[in-house]
């Protein structure tokens, strides 16, 4: 029997297969296709989450290079948004990954701790067992890829399948949102063209239209987004808000062409320009999205079953950055039920959480997405919020939602000049053998960490009754924010500060002792 079954091998599930195994359980992915999807999707992770693979070893294997930086501009409803003036309180980290290469990782980082993946296995149906005495169970109906069925018996359910997830309807879980089925969106990978001119500070000359920023370009007759990360093959996407969509393309089965994307841009940049394919062998991506969805479960659990990631919520924005978060979110809670020392208030905690951070990230990229559309109201607000940015704490403030480092959970008693319930800021430590040592290094295990700067027993004594599962560290820091900190698996800071006490709710409230 498998601790806890994943439906869906995408980012967010083997993630949470992972971060799973690294807790000490024994997760098995169900992935409906047989082979890795390899087509252009996400183009990288932004904010908080890249700090996240950071602490876990993953940011260098994603093709980071030494520590996370934070970039200098991003933007924001197409606006560009000036992260200069923030200095060292700049939250927006980049990771510039494509999804196929970040699922690619994942999925060696899983085999590596053991965690078992099958291809081609479609979950058909799922029911619970009775809990009353604590020892229930989930069955699973899944067919192989021989289409034989086979039941699984697990201890939880987790549905990591994405917007249409079956296992959230069959959980009955409700999906509440809205749809704007005016919006089309359109994508391409193409090749390198003399059309397209680079030019330093994120500009692009395109001929008949002259010289407009690299990104996000907002015109009477939609949005034209230029990418080119990798000049060979620059990435285009147009968005155009449309009475009748599908009066502009022959309809959602039929795929999309060269010829389409040429007329799509033709209509909001008002110019032709010949498209051609990326060089012989480059990946190829040409995708329409018809409609964008706005939605939050109303839950993230039901008895023994779980949901995470797209299966929880889905928005026209960055939310591969928050399902991420929602696995390493999940998972330590899940491992410590499975170890017979979870209370249910710590599995009710990850609902608690992330639905407060899903449903931020669904406010802030309803925002940005509405600050894109046509029209001169859009264009007046535009203005003002132009102005807004002109001033450093709101770049601070909307930088902080974009990044996802606005979340504060509620850990209790807060030490007051300490990061009680924030994600752990980066810290450098000398550790005992004098070794300097960045923090990240230290949860790279995703084991609960006490970093003890106190220099004295009380902390050390404290937590002796949980040795088993808290590593105890203790170091020197520069500049550090508090005597001592307890980091969860997750990154966030339970207990800061140097009162015994204290220290013992703590520990107790999240990784109470057998």
């Amino acid at each position: 029997m498998f601790d806890v079954v994943i439906v869906g091998g995408g980012p967010t599930g083997l993630f949470l297969a992972t971060e799973l195994r690294l807790a000490g359980a024994r997760p098995l992915v169900l992935e409906q296709r047989s082979e890795p999807d390899l087509a252009d999707k996400a183009h990288g992770l932004v904010g908080q989450v890249v700090r996240l693979l950071d602490h876990r070893g993953l940011f260098e294997r994603c093709g980071g290079r030494g520590a996370p930086e934070p970039a200098p501009g991003v933007f924001y409803g197409g606006m560009p948004m000036p992260l200069h003036a923030l200095g060292q309180e700049n939250p927006m980290y980049l990771l510039p990954v494509n999804q196929r290469d970040l699922e690619r990782v994942l999925s060696e980082r899983a085999a590596e701790l053991g965690a078992e993946v099958r291809r081609g296995w479609d979950v058909l149906s799922f029911a619970q067992t009775a809990d009353g005495d604590g020892d229930g169970r989930v069955e699973v109906v899944a067919r192989d890829p021989d289409g034989n069925e086979t039941v699984f018996t697990t201890r939880y359910l987790v549905g990591c399948d994405g917007g249409r997830s079956l296992v959230r309807k069959q959980a009955g879980i409700a999906f509440p949102g809205t749809s704007d089925d005016h919006v089309v969106d359109r994508s391409a990978l193409i090749g390198p063209s003399d059309r397209f001119r680079f030019k330093p500070g994120g500009r692009v000359v395109i001929d008949g239209v002259g010289e407009i920023p690299a990104m996000f370009h907002r015109t009477d007759g939609g949005v034209f987004t230029l990418l080119a990360h990798d000049p060979e093959r620059p990435l285009i996407n147009t968005a155009e808000w449309e009475e009748n969509p599908a009066g502009s393309h022959p309809g959602p089965g039929t795929p999309m062409t060269l010829a389409e994307m040429e007329d799509s841009v033709e209509r909001v940049l008002g110019v032709r320009l010949p498209l051609t394919p990326p060089p012989e062998g480059a990946p190829t991506l040409l995708r329409r999205l018809s409609g964008r969805n706005f939605r939050a479960a109303d839950r993230y659990r039901e008895g023994r079953v779980f949901i995470a990631g797209d299966a929880a919520h889905v928005s026209h924005g960055p939310t591969l950055n928050t399902a991420l978060q929602d696995a390493a979110n999940l998972a330590w809670k899940l491992a410590a039920a499975v170890q017979g020392w979870a209370s249910e208030e710590l599995l009710e905690s990850y609902g608690t959480e992330r639905r407060a951070a899903g449903e931020r990230v669904l406010m802030h990229t309803r925002a940005g997405s509405a600050l894109l559309a046509p029209g001169d109201d859009v264009t007046a607000l535009r203005r003002l919020f132009a102005e807004f940015l002109g001033h450093t704490e709101n770049v601070r403030m909307v930088a902080a939602t974009m990044a996802g480092a606005d979340v504060r959970y509620d850990m209790g008693e807060e030490h007051p000049a300490a990061p009680t319930g924030w994600f752990v800021p980066p810290l450098n430590v000398t550790t005992d053998d004098g070794q300097p040592r960045r923090l990240a290094e230290l949860l790279h295990d995703a084991r609960p960490l006490l970093l003890d700067l106190t220099g004295g027993n009380d902390v050390a004594a404290t937590a002796e009754p949980w040795t088993d599962r808290v590593h105890h560290v203790r170091a020197n820091a520069d500049a550090a924010p508090a005597p001592a900190l307890l980091i969860r698996p997750d990154g966030y800071v339970a207990w800061a500060g140097a009162d015994p006490d204290s220290l013992k709710a703590a520990l107790t409230r999240w990784f109470t002792p057998s």
